[in-house]
């Protein structure tokens, strides 16, 4: 394996441990998937559709999310919602969040 590929295979394996948060906290409003890869992107969060649809499926399955079919449009779109299980598990993460992150900048921080 190239060190290229090995690179680009330790920063996707830590952009994933950190989608879930970020997910769950753009969801307050309802959203459909695209609007959120879109909303994600801007915000300096790029996340393929392909992998951010199966996370949206998953989480609705664990009980995180709600979804609905808007069919008033030409195009149905599923809108995604948080749930409040999936409230109270986004307070969770974010407290993680915070003490672990606390901690790596302590170990990393401004050193070069």
């Amino acid at each position: 394996m190239g060190r290229e590929s090995v690179e680009s295979s330790l920063i996707m394996e830590m952009r994933r441990g950190t989608i879930v948060l970020v997910v769950l906290y753009c969801l307050d409003e309802p959203v459909y998937g695209y609007s959120l890869v879109e909303e994600l992107a801007r915000k300096g969060v790029p996340v393929e559709a392909n992998t951010l649809y199966p996370l949206l499926r998953r989480l609705s399955s664990q009980g995180l999310l709600d979804n609905r079919w808007d069919t008033s449009n030409s195009k149905p779109r599923k809108y995604y919602v948080i749930t409040e299980k999936g409230r109270e598990l986004r307070e969770k993460l974010r407290e993680q969040w915070n003490v672990l992150s606390e901690a790596v900048f302590g170990i990393v921080g401004g050193s070069k």
